[in-house]
């Protein structure tokens, strides 16, 4: 989904959001207004009436709000200083109550807002006559980038401190990219510049957005106060019918323009190169000019991104697994009409060796989201759904005599809870699924009624960080149900909670005669559980066989949130079924760990890891040139030598072939191929390819052979449990 909240003049680390004010103009008013005034008294109900954690916040949190709120304005803690915050807290702390709930006043907003605008413009002044001097790059001072969670500068003086540091990181980033110290100052000079114009863009409706979204998150992360304008761009994103990359952004806490989610099948999901939570660092138009996003509020950077059918857009891109910001990349894309179900399942059967010489083919199907049949009538002649589709693979595959098979939602973030149940009804007989509460404890059971069941063999599910939602509740309920071996990351995401979004004027229309464009409410309403009763929630759902993974060392999933709602249980619903006994998981368990720790692909594996989290744990970042310049230098070759040590693995693998669907089948036939929407600029080392993991998917490669090792245990009644072989739907199944 959309982010909710617009951030205003950030920090795009580790480029300083260094927006200075350029006052507002005469027409805009920065004080509450009649409508303002009765959205929050609205959103206050709301919160203490819909929410689902609606006991969260009481009057003594209120001053934490006025601390959120300056580090929403200030994410790097530069601007204020520590006395600011102290300052702010002790006037508008104890009233902040009285004023949201029964005022509906959010002057304070606009008074911090203020202050803001002055500490930014008196340090652009300061910043634009730095430039004028001279810079020493051959000291040892160091300066840590990202300061999201330091605490505010204690005074002006030590702000200055950080400053002189910050401005010599900037200009170093720019000479690392083989600018001249002239040059690199215009450009410092003129981002600077843009940024004075995007603070002057900052509308009181923004300022409103980000205040009101502050008190949200106070419940838990997922919860926002929708802006008219973004109410409206969030509509535009839900139908998913703009045209533009398919990718959906936010501005995250520590000011990076951030991929939040990439739609599948969009030119951004068919380009290979863009990934969840890969930073955007500048958008080029074609034959325009390039301009960096630091500091430009979200709806801007979309606007820029947006864009004609089958125009192109050039996008520089900070890959999320990158800890040195130089490292960029240029990606082109062009732009297309984005559907949701674009994206079908796909299949594969890979070979792998067997006994006396012999393959053992293995389906594969990957599925990035639980799709459903599009709403306009103009598709609905072709409706597809995801379990559908999944339907028609598996049947193809049990044509070409497969042994085992993988279900692949490494990149899936959810979709249609229905889909997520049909799909399980595949595998199960029949059960529920999930089971659905609400803040008054309400409980709702889904499940699968049709006893059919189209495949009932040797199962694995393939997860990662980035599985989240409906994902999670397939793979956890054939976990519960003993039905499939679940590999992949130490859990999945952890998103176990539902949003509803509450237009304002159907809760406050009548209060006021003409209330205008007014916004809405995005509220967690509901929480996720799976048949065992447990939730999803935080934890996610943890694997059976756990494999080494970067994603592991990077701060994606539900836990790393603020306020993040916390894991618990409920009773368990009547389900026939139990997860997979000790007997079988174990020696699968075992085989995986002996060839994790013999097999050179995860020697490949964990010693990129090791590189990552090495440079991850160092915080200070040197500002001298010539150090600089020597870690870069060992940080290509190291890159060089993976990636040929990559190159010498990949041809070691499995043989395999795509089996498609019908209609796909009869879409390429009816006309010629569509040329690629996405290139990679060839920058060097510097622009590595970041699909490149998939020439040797070292996860995949386990998770095919642990289903062969299940194969075979399947076969010794000495691992069975209750009388029956594990990893099968039901013994009235097989004997069908």
């Amino acid at each position: 989904m959309k982010s909710a909240f617009l951030r205003l003049a950030r920090f795009l680390v580790p480029l300083s959001v260094l927006a200075a004010a350029a006052f507002a103009a005469p027409d805009k008013e920065f004080k509450t207004t009649p409508v303002m005034r009765m959205e929050t008294r609205t959103l206050i109900r709301m919160l203490e009436h819909y929410h689902y954690n609606k006991d969260a916040v009481t009057a003594a949190d209120y001053p934490q709000l006025i601390s959120d709120y300056l580090a929403e304005l200030d994410p790097q803690r530069l601007f204020f200083t520590a006395k600011d915050e102290a300052a702010f807290k002790r006037q508008y702390g104890p009233r902040a109550e009285t004023d949201l709930g029964y005022l509906g006043n959010i002057d304070a907003a606009f008074d911090i807002f203020k202050v803001y605008e002055q500490r930014v413009h008196g340090r652009a002044s300061w910043i634009f006559e730095k430039l004028k001097g001279e810079f020493d790059f051959t000291g040892n001072d160091a300066y840590a980038p990202d300061r999201s969670k330091s605490p505010f500068p204690a005074d002006p003086a030590e702000a200055d401190v950080l400053w002189e540091q910050r401005v010599k990181y900037e200009l170093l980033q720019d000479m690392l990219g083989k600018k001249t110290a002239e040059d690199a100052k215009n450009t410092l000079r003129k981002r600077y510049e843009r940024m004075l114009k995007n603070l002057s863009d900052i509308e009181p409706a923004d300022v409103q957005e980000m205040f009101l979204s502050s008190l949200t998150r106070m419940y838990d992360p997922h919860s926002a106060y929708f802006s008219a304008d973004t109410l409206q761009d969030f509509s535009i994103q839900m139908k998913l019918s703009l045209v533009g990359i398919g990718a959906v952004l936010s501005i995250e806490e520590d000011g990076n323009c951030v991929v939040r989610e990439v739609v599948p099948g969009g030119p951004a999901f068919n380009s290979g190169q863009i990934h969840v939570n890969d930073k955007i660092v500048a958008v080029q138009q074609e034959g325009g000019e390039t301009i960096e996003v630091v500091g430009m509020k979200l709806r801007r950077i979309v606007d820029m991104i947006r864009g004609d059918k089958n125009s192109k857009v050039t996008l520089t891109i900070l890959p999320r697994d990158e800890t040195d910001s130089s490292k960029t990349k240029l990606v082109h894309i062009t732009r297309d009409i984005i559907k949701l179900n674009s994206a079908r399942a796909t299949a594969w059967i890979h070979q792998l060796p067997g006994e006396q010489g012999a393959s053992v083919p293995v389906g594969v199907i990957v599925l990035n989201s639980f799709y459903g049949p599009p709403d306009d009538t103009e598709e609905n002649a072709n409706k597809s759904t995801a379990s559908q589709d999944v339907a028609e693979l598996i049947g193809k595959l049990k044509q070409e005599g497969i042994k085992a098979l993988v279900v692949d939602l490494r990149r899936n973030g959810g979709g249609l809870l229905s889909e997520a149940v049909a799909l399980t009804g595949l595998f199960i007989e029949v059960g529920p699924v999930v089971q659905v509460r609400d803040s008054l404890g309400h409980l709702a059971v889904d499940g699968d009624t049709n006893p059919a069941v189209v495949y009932d063999g040797p199962l694995a599910v393939l997860t990662s960080r980035f599985s989240a939602s409906a994902s999670e509740i397939f793979a956890g309920a054939l976990q519960n149900y003993g039905r499939a071996v679940v590999i992949g990351d130490s859990t999945t995401h952890g998103k176990g909670t539902v949003q509803a979004v509450l237009e304002m004027k159907n809760y406050m229309g009548h209060l006021l005669e003409n209330p205008g464009q007014t916004g809405a409410a995005k509220l967690t309403v509901q929480k996720f559980y799976l048949p065992s009763g447990s939730s999803t929630q935080k934890k996610g759902v943890v694997p059976d066989i756990a494999l080494p993974s970067i994603d592991d060392f990077l701060p994606i999933g539900e836990a790393d949130l603020p306020h993040a709602l916390i894991w618990d249980e409920i009773k368990p619903t009547m389900f026939e079924g139990k997860a997979l006994p000790a007997t079988f998981l174990k020696p699968l368990l075992e085989a995986s760990r002996e060839r994790q720790a013999s097999l050179e692909e995860f020697a490949y594996l964990r010693k990129g890891i090791d590189r990552f989290k090495e440079r991850q744990e160092q915080k200070l970042i040197t500002l001298n040139l010539a150090q600089r310049q020597a870690i870069k230098q060992a940080d290509d070759e190291f890159k060089q030598a993976m990636d040929q040590e990559r190159d010498r693995l990949a041809q070691n693998n499995y043989p395999s072939r795509e089996i498609k669907l019908d209609s796909v089948l009869k879409g390429e036939a009816a006309g010629p191929k569509e040329p690629p929407s996405a290139t990679l600029e060839d920058g060097g080392p510097d622009a590595a390819d970041s699909g490149d993991e998939a020439k040797f998917d070292v996860h995949l490669r386990e998770s095919l052979r642990v289903v062969i090792d299940a194969l075979r245990l399947n076969a010794d009644p000495q691992y069975w449990a209750d009388g029956r072989a594990p990893l099968t739907a039901s013994a009235r199944v097989r004997k069908g």
